[in-house]
C-alpha cells in the first residue's frame, strides 16, 4: 500500500456556521408584570479561515480532512441574552496556498506570508431579537429575524512552492546533491529517475546572517508542460521563485546531453508560462568533477554561446563561488 507523505493539490469543502435566530421575548419582572420586549440577539456563525504556517510543509492534512466545519451561532435567549458566536475554523495551509472555486474556476486569493489569512466560508450573521423592533407606538413588538445561513464553498487548494532561488533540471542533473552542498537541507539522492518527488527547501545562511531559500523542484522532462513525468506537479512549484539556476548534468551520464537538456528546460518552462524566461538565471555545469565533463563544458559553450559556472556538488568545487554569486544577486544589486 502507498503511503502518501506529500500533497500539493487538494479540495476540500468549507461550510461556514449558519447564525442563531433571534428570541422573542418580554419582561415578566415582580413589579413590571407589562414589561417590554426583551429578545436578545442570536449569535453570528463562525467562518472558516484559511491561515498560512511556515511549519505547515503539505496540503496533506486537509487531503484526509476535506470537510472544513465552522460552528454555528446560538441563539438569541430572554433577558436580553445574546446567543454565542461560533468558533471559526482556521485550517493551516502550507506558505504559497492559493485557492480557487471549484465549480466556478474563480480565483479566491492565497496566503503566502507566514501567519496570514484568508477567509474562504464566511459565517451567517445572527438575527435580531423582538426589543430591535420597539417605538413609541409599538411598545410589545413580537417580530424577530432569522439567522443567515453561512457560506459553503467547494474549494481547490494549490500549494506553490516559495523560495528565492529555484533549481530547473533534468532527473539526476544533481539538484538534490547542490541543495546539501550549500544548505543544511538533506533531501534523498540516488542514482535513479525522480528521486526528488516534492519540493525540498534549502536555507542558504551567509556570515552576515542573510539569508536565501533554495527549492530542490521534482525534475522534468520533455513534454512536463503537458503533464508527462511530474509535469505541472514541478512547474507550478517554479512560478514563485525569483531566480533560476538551471542545473545541467555535463558530464553527459546516463547518455544526456547537456546541449539538448538546456534546449528543452528553457522551451518546457516557456510552454507553462512564457514570463519564467524573464526571470534572472545562470545555467550551472554539475559534476565537472569527471572526466567526461571538460570537453562537453567547451561544446557546450561554443553552441549555446552562454556563460557558465562550473561546480561539483559531489566534491564541492565552485560551491563557494555559487553562494558568492547569489549573494551578490540579491544583496548587492548583482546581474
Amino acid at each position: 500500500m502507498k503511503t502518501i507523505t506529500f500533497v500539493d493539490y487538494a479540495k476540500i469543502q468549507a461550510l461556514a456556521g449558519n447564525g442563531g435566530d433571534g428570541c422573542r421575548a418580554f419582561r415578566r419582572e415582580k413589579y413590571e408584570p407589562h414589561g417590554g420586549p426583551a429578545g436578545g440577539d442570536g449569535g453570528h456563525g463562525g467562518s472558516v479561515v484559511l491561515r498560512a504556517d511556515k511549519n505547515c510543509s503539505s496540503l496533506l492534512d486537509l487531503y484526509f480532512q476535506p470537510l472544513q466545519r465552522a460552528e454555528h451561532g446560538e441563539p438569541g435567549r430572554g433577558k436580553d441574552q445574546y446567543g454565542r458566536h461560533g468558533k471559526d475554523r482556521v485550517a493551516l495551509v502550507p506558505l504559497g496556498t492559493e485557492v480557487r472555486d471549484a465549480e466556478t474556476g474563480a480565483w479566491l486569493g492565497e496566503v503566502v506570508a507566514d501567519g496570514a489569512e484568508l477567509l474562504v466560508a464566511r459565517g451567517g450573521k445572527g438575527g435580531l431579537g423582538n426589543r430591535h423592533f420597539a417605538t413609541s407606538s409599538y411598545q410589545a413588538p413580537t417580530e424577530t429575524t432569522l439567522g443567515e445561513r453561512g457560506e459553503q464553498k467547494k474549494l481547490i487548494l494549490e500549494m506553490k512552492t516559495v523560495a528565492d532561488v529555484g533549481l530547473v533540471g533534468y532527473p539526476n542533473a544533481g539538484k538534490s546533491s547542490l541543495v546539501r552542498a550549500i544548505s543544511p537541507a538533506r533531501p534523498k539522492v540516488g542514482a535513479y529517475p525522480f528521486t526528488t518527488l516534492h519540493p525540498v527547501i534549502g536555507t542558504v545562511i551567509y556570515d552576515d546572517f542573510r539569508k536565501i531559500y533554495v527549492a530542490d523542484i521534482p525534475g522534468l522532462i520533455e513534454g512536463a508542460h503537458t503533464g508527462h513525468g511530474l509535469g505541472h506537479d514541478f512547474l507550478r512549484h517554479i512560478e514563485r521563485t525569483r531566480f533560476l539556476l538551471i542545473v545541467l548534468d555535463m558530464a553527459g551520464t546516463e547518455g544526456r546531453n547537456p546541449v539538448e537538456d538546456y534546449r528543452h528546460l528553457l522551451a518546457e518552462l516557456k510552454l507553462h508560462r512564457a514570463d519564467l524566461l524573464e526571470r534572472p538565471r545562470k545555467i550551472v555545469a554539475n559534476k565537472m568533477d569527471l572526466p567526461e565533463a571538460g570537453e562537453r563544458l567547451k561544446e557546450f559553450k561554443r553552441r549555446t554561446r552562454q556563460k557558465v559556472m562550473e561546480i561539483s556538488a559531489e566534491t564541492g568545487l565552485g560551491i563557494e563561488g555559487l553562494k558568492a554569486e547569489l549573494h551578490r544577486h540579491f544583496f548587492e544589486g548583482g546581474e
